[in-house]
């Protein structure tokens, strides 16, 4: 694959996946260093989409800790069941929040974020980690996001 990514730019956010997954798996297959994976994986949400803040927390020694990311400086260390992304460690779901501000127990790592979408990865049966993406948009995601962006997790080669 090239290394530039593709998106046409009249294309709806369904179309901007749909194109956007080819190009993932043809840049995922062959690589087995899970970092680069979710490094270029962020990379192509945040150049596809334009999100505020897009990166992966890992689970390690029972917390989530911050990993590959492309966005403001983010919180480094989250506990297991706390802010969304604890929350959908917790849950093992993916987790929409439209705003923020209603999220009880919501960590605000930057106050420009308005909503938010969590996704757990799994490997073995287990959460070894969450994709967080924020908008710093109200009401930004919706199920086409999570259908995509779960989608998008089942291609990691972890």
């Amino acid at each position: 694959m090239s290394k530039s990514l593709i998106i046409s730019s009249d294309a709806d956010k369904v179309q901007r996946y749909e194109e956007l997954l080819p190009q993932l798996k043809a840049l995922l297959d062959g690589e087995s260093d899970v970092i680069a994976n979710l490094a270029n994986t962020v990379a192509m949400l945040k150049e596809a989409f334009g999100f505020f803040w897009v990166g992966f927390y890992l689970v390690k020694a029972e917390q989530l800790v911050l990993g590959p990311f492309q966005g403001s400086l983010a919180c480094t260390r989250i506990g297991y069941g706390k802010g969304v992304c604890g929350t959908a460690w917790k849950r093992g779901c993916t987790i929409v929040v439209p705003d923020v501000d209603q999220f009880e127990g919501h960590i605000a790592c930057n106050s420009l974020s308005r909503s938010e979408i969590v996704v757990p990865v799994f490997k073995d049966g287990n959460v070894m980690g969450v994709l967080d993406i924020d908008s710093d948009q109200l009401d930004t995601f919706d199920e086409s996001d999570v259908r995509y962006l779960e989608k998008m997790i089942k291609l990691l080669p972890l």
